[in-house]
């Protein structure tokens, strides 16, 4: 099965084979429309041509007509023998007429009065004639007396009772009607003849001997014979393209004959021909110019896209370098300025995300590379970011050098994410770790601390909280520092009880006269658990938005309380990474689990 796999092919398809189409069809009806349209002209004209040529022959025939009625009219009028015998003169003196005979009935029959005219005879045939009329032209025949052929016009005379009383034959040379036909331009060129209505040829132009219309099968003469009993006059094309014979007929309107026209196609139709053979040439030299255009104009397209393919895969390897000159102003051209645009933008891109690699190193560096060792303390601690840098914060601290089971544990939580709250994170680990070496009291730490970041950063609306835990097993206590932070938690599973390790404060960088208190807790005991961490756990949301909390925390703790605090805090996290699904963190996670191992 053919498939389309270019934008190439799919606007040859697509494009270039419905115009193809289109324009062929358009043109082949135009053709039929034009060709129907000059057939029906070329119609038109032979039947005009034949007309003319009917009308010779016609007038050959009605001027001794028009005396026959004269003569007739003269039946009821009484002593009209004169009027006729002038009427009879005047037929006799007609170039085409060969000899008059008037022939009255006596008691004897019928009997001649001579070829001259109606001379003296019987008075008594001549009162009982009323009124006739041409009864009768017959068939073209050879008359010895004239030796050539001959037409007669015959008319019956008869009385008020319908009787015969004599008859009137005006007998026509018959070469008067083929000169005629030899004066029309219809008889040169083309095979013609004078035919009756069964189709028998009375003259034609054809040397050949033919005596019957249809008598050599033609199926297009005998249609034309059909057509003859059925209409006046008509055309009729033979088969093919142009027809191999065309036949045109009249009807005279003096005599029951037909004039018929049998003429070659191809000559007679030669203007359908030429404009047959202009049309297709010029329509087809017209639709290629056509299809080579849209192809040029198509090509250029498929062309400009090409090089915006091309310089896409080269941009997607990380060369950057490459600009696509804009050739037009179309939409290609504004999509090769879009392209350039992306370009310089994704190079921008490319190097603020190498920036934020580089802050996601530099800021995973400043994190606690391995969890600290303290006797009789197991400790884990974990900061996953949602973005490539966080604002999250975690940190291990060596308060008191004389002091091996006193640690200091810090979990801070900058507002927003990003580069600014990296730097802002950074900052605060910095001014802790020195100066949590000058001493020991960690709220005179957090204190000072606050107190330079708030003059940093006061007018720019950021803070940080933070939660300060100091836990010395020497002396089985807890101190902490709670900055705007959420309270620590303090699980002791052989009550099964939780606690928060509540307390005052503002979140760092808020006041910087703001004194923060020291809060403190005795009574460590052995398998009691702390849990240090940001908002980023219990706020974290599933796909169908539902809140976290902190109730599955206090579960998963419960189950895993005889476990080390490496597993406890892999076990929250799993349960997080189950609870949200395929919902990305919208913040970041810090969590720190510390777990009193002291038998005291």
């Amino acid at each position: 099965m053919f498939k389309i796999k270019s934008l190439q092919q799919r606007l040859a398809l697509y494009m270039l084979l419905p115009v193809t189409l289109l324009l062929l069809g358009m043109g082949f009806v135009g053709f039929l429309y034009a060709k129907k349209s000059l057939l029906d002209q070329w119609g038109e004209a032979a039947i005009l041509k034949l007309q003319r040529a009917a009308h010779r022959v016609d007038m050959q025939l009605s001027a001794p007509k028009e005396l026959l009625k004269v003569f007739n009219k003269t039946g009821g009028i009484p002593n009209a023998e004169d009027l006729r015998e002038i009427v009879v003169e005047q037929l006799d003196q007609m170039d085409a007429v060969a000899r008059v005979r008037l022939t009255w009935m006596g008691d004897a029959g019928l009997r001649s009065s001579g070829h001259m005219g109606p001379m003296k005879g019987s008075r008594r045939g001549m009162m009982r004639f009323h009124q006739a009329r041409v009864e009768e032209i017959t068939p073209p025949r050879y008359d010895s007396l004239i030796k050539n052929k001959t037409v007669s016009l015959i008319s019956e005379l008869k009385d008020p009772k319908g009787q015969i009383v004599g008859r009137l034959e005006v007998v026509l040379r018959f070469n008067a009607f083929v000169n005629a036909l030899q004066d029309a331009d219809l008889w040169q060129g083309h095979e013609t003849f004078l035919v009756d209505d069964t189709g028998t040829i009375l003259t034609g132009t054809t040397l050949e001997d033919r005596q019957q219309l249809g008598d050599t099968n033609n199926p297009l003469e005998l249609e034309t014979l059909k057509a003859i009993k059925e209409k006046p006059y008509g055309t009729i094309l033979g088969p093919g393209h142009p027809p191999s014979e065309v036949i045109g007929f009249y009807r005279l309107e003096e005599a029951p004959w037909n004039l018929v026209m049998i003429a070659p196609g191809e000559k007679i139709l030669s203007p359908i021909t030429r404009f047959r053979n202009y049309y297709f040439l010029t329509g087809g030299a017209f639709i290629l110019f056509i299809l080579i255009l849209i192809r040029w104009v198509a090509g250029r397209t498929v062309s400009s896209i090409k090089d915006v393919s091309r310089a896409a895969e080269s941009v997607a390897k990380g060369r950057y370098g490459i600009m696509l000159p804009v050739k037009t102003q179309d939409e290609v051209g504004e999509l090769t300025r879009s392209f350039n645009t992306m370009v310089i933008q994704l190079e921008e891109r490319s190097r603020l995300k190498k920036t934020l690699d580089l802050a996601m190193e530099v800021q995973q560096n400043l994190l606690p590379k391995t969890d600290p060792i303290v006797k009789d303390l197991d400790i884990a601690g974990k900061s996953i970011y949602c973005d490539e840098t966080g604002g999250d914060y975690y940190d291990f601290l060596k308060i008191d050098e004389n002091e091996s089971q006193k640690i200091g544990v810090v979990v801070g939580d900058v507002s927003d994410h990003g580069i600014p709250s990296a730097l802002l994170m950074a900052t605060v680990r910095a001014s802790l770790r020195q100066r949590s070496m000058l001493s020991n009291n960690i709220s005179s730490i957090v204190t000072d601390v606050n107190r330079q970041l708030a003059a940093d950063v006061e007018d720019s609306g950021r803070f940080m909280t933070l939660f300060f835990l100091s836990v010395d097993l020497s002396h089985r206590n807890l101190k902490w520092v709670r900055a705007g932070h959420d309270p620590a938690i303090l699980y002791d599973p052989k009550t099964n009880t939780f606690e928060n390790l509540m307390g005052p404060g503002l979140a760092l960088g808020v006041d910087q006269n703001w004194q923060y208190e020291e809060n403190k807790k005795s009574g460590l005991a052995k398998g009691q658990i702390i849990l240090l961490g940001t908002d980023g756990i219990w706020e974290a949301r599933n796909a169908n938005g539902d809140m976290y909390g902190k109730k599955p925390l206090y579960k998963v703790l419960r189950q895993n309380s005889d476990r080390g605090a490496k597993d406890i805090l892999g076990a929250i996290l799993n349960d997080l990474a189950l609870f949200q699904g395929d919902r990305k963190s919208e913040d970041d996670v810090t969590l720190v689990v510390l777990k009193v191992e002291a038998d005291f």
